[in-house]
């Protein structure tokens, strides 16, 4: 065992502790699969990720990504959190501004402005219909009508998930799954709903109704154009994520394509659990970037 260094920081928000947690041990030479399994279950974070050297002509670092029950090709908010962390400590990217993640999904470009805000090329999403007959299980689950959904997708860019659009985000974030008869279905279900474009708004947090504003007050907040939840398998149960930037991904291409949506876009996770989670979508002819703040949290070294 060694001294490592490591970081931990929190990704999608820009105030500490209220986005999604990521352990990096930014020295990952030597270790073998099961340790660094042993240590991402330790960590008991959604993902921890490990940094090595680049095996791909054209990488700037090579990352490794595990959940506490396996090891993922690729994930989105540890993509934004180490190549921060890699950043942090003093990675320099072959070209200014432009940094290169190699991981097992393969080579992922990443964009940093000269506010050091980071976002990463949405890797290819593949595309297949949900039927009325599969549909109806999962809505009963949800709590949903039919009436209730605009639209509906899978969506696969690693993670596959049930994406279904809503008309109501109040209905949205109103929401009590039951996550057992999910975990039964075996589907892992992301749910989106629109903001209405109007002079006065609710921003989407959890005190929504005691925070009205003008969408035209010079000193007002953004608000966010899309509320998002995601319920994910975990185990034998299923759970909602914080924030997701890999459903995030998918389901921007696919609502772009569909023209339900115009970048650029701000989306909100996190509501239902307390957290402020904003991911910021744009889009470059056919690249959609995916972004977010990633805030650091913990520094130093850990025995490994």
């Amino acid at each position: 065992m060694k001294q490592r260094p490591f970081m931990q920081v929190d990704v999608f928000s820009p105030t500490p502790y209220l986005g999604n947690p990521l352990a990096v041990v930014l020295d990952g030479e030597g270790l073998a699969d099961a340790e660094m399994q042993r240590f991402a279950r330790w960590t008991n974070l959604s993902e921890t990720t490990f940094l090595l050297p680049p095996t791909q002509p054209g990488a700037d670092y090579r990352v490794r990504i595990f959940t506490p029950g396996g090891e993922l090709p690729f994930a989105s908010h540890p993509t934004l959190g180490s190549c921060h962390a890699w950043l942090a400590t003093g990675g320099q990217p072959r070209q200014p501004g432009r940094v290169v993640q190699e991981c097992a999904k393969g080579l992922v470009p990443l964009r940093v402005d000269a506010q050091g805000a980071l976002a990463f090329s949405a890797p290819p999403s593949l595309r297949r219909p949900i039927t009325e007959e599969q549909l109806a299980p999962v809505l009963r689950a949800l709590g949903l009508e039919r009436g209730d959904v605009r639209a509906c997708q899978q969506l696969d860019n690693g993670p596959n998930f049930w994406a279904l659009l809503l008309d109501d985000p109040d209905r949205l974030l109103a929401l009590q799954p039951d996550l057992a008869t999910l975990h039964a279905l075996g589907v892992e279900v992301g749910l989106a709903a629109l903001y209405p474009r109007a002079p006065v708004a609710l921003i989407g947090r959890a005190s929504r109704e005691a925070r009205a504003f003008a969408q035209t007050a010079p000193t007002a907040p953004a608000q966010p154009d899309l509320e998002v939840r995601v319920f994910f398998r975990t185990g034998a149960t299923v759970r909602e994520d914080p924030i997701t930037g890999s459903f995030n991904a998918s389901l921007a291409q696919w609502l772009l394509d569909e023209g339900h949506i115009q970048a650029p876009y701000r989306a909100s996770q996190g509501v239902a659990l307390g957290m402020e989670g904003l991911v910021q979508v744009e889009q470059e002819g056919a690249t959609v970037w995916v972004g977010g703040h990633v805030t650091p949290c913990v520094h130093g070294e850990v025995w490994l």
